[in-house]
């Protein structure tokens, strides 16, 4: 799978609606067939940060993401909302879905 995780610095005064602006863009690609999961999070320390995390099937379901009609209107629009240009991680990872962490595994309540 392609394995993404992207940081979104937000202007201070867009950043409590940023859920709002982004959702017609997270339900498309949400929608997309190759789309495995694509999630926002809003920082704790930085209430101006959100971080996206979204996996897609393969190579092929991520180019069909990037040129998609919903990503290519996000290109035009986001930047108003944004105080810097996003960063991100991509990778490749021979999985389909997420591993446990066996670290912290939670037992059974009887």
């Amino acid at each position: 799978m392609i394995f993404i995780v992207a940081k979104f610095q937000v202007k201070s005064e867009h950043a409590d609606q940023w859920p709002g602006i982004a959702a017609a863009f997270t339900e498309a690609t949400r929608s997309e067939p190759g789309c495995l999961w694509f999630d926002w999070s809003r920082s704790v320390e930085n209430p101006n940060e959100y971080v996206v995390v979204e996996a897609f099937r393969d190579g092929e379901a991520g180019s069909a993401h990037v040129h998609s009609e919903h990503f290519r209107t996000a290109q035009r629009s986001w930047p108003h909302y944004l105080a810097e240009t996003p960063q991100v991680i991509n990778t490749t990872l021979p999985q389909d879905d997420w591993s446990s962490l066996g670290e912290m595994a939670v037992q059974p309540q009887s």
